[in-house]
């Protein structure tokens, strides 16, 4: 009976008070767990995100290494078929320049021997030669070789200069001929 005695107002005041408070724990209960949950849930999605940029930084240095790598060999590539072709202009260069001037030794000599031994063993005979052409100290550029080997030689170096130009042209430092 002295439960009863707690019925009056203020009892069940207290009583109401204290069942409120007890649904109030348990609402804040529920919510911690709910928050707890989804502070998790976040916790995770940040952490994939931050793997997920670092896997992507981790890609972009490995491609941009390669990029590096790539450029560096398709230098190396441009470098080499340029010095090829240097190199093989340089040596036809030189080849044609002896060619030439060997072939201008000859036709001094030649004319050297002409015009001391007109008839050459019962060759046919050449016609005489003017008593200037005949001379031994001509000066330089009197019987034409000298200008001729030199326009000669000139020649010659602008063809090789252009067929090295072509040749460059041909080189293309963008791509790599094996990937064509």
């Amino acid at each position: 009976m002295t439960f009863f005695r707690f019925l009056n107002g203020q009892g069940l005041a207290g009583f109401a008070v204290s069942i409120c408070l007890a649904l109030l724990l348990l609402l804040q209960k529920g919510e911690t767990r709910h928050w707890k949950a989804a502070s998790h849930k976040l916790e995770q999605l940040y952490r994939g995100e931050q793997n997920a940029f670092a896997a992507t930084v981790a890609n972009y240095r490995r491609a941009a290494e390669a990029a590096r790598a790539a450029d560096r060999a398709n230098a190396e590539r441009v470098a080499s078929e340029q010095n090829a072709i240097n190199q093989r202009i340089s040596d036809d260069f030189e080849a044609r320049l002896s060619a030439a001037r060997a072939a201008a030794e000859r036709l001094r000599q030649q004319v050297r021997t002409a015009s001391t031994d007109p008839s050459r063993g019962g060759a046919a005979g050449m016609p005489a030669l003017s008593a200037a052409a005949g001379q031994s100290a001509q000066a330089p550029g009197e019987d034409g070789l000298p200008d001729r080997l030199l326009a000669t030689e000139q020649a010659i170096q602008l063809e090789e200069l252009i067929e090295w130009v072509r040749q460059q042209a041909k080189v293309d430092p963008q791509t790599d001929p094996r990937s064509r």
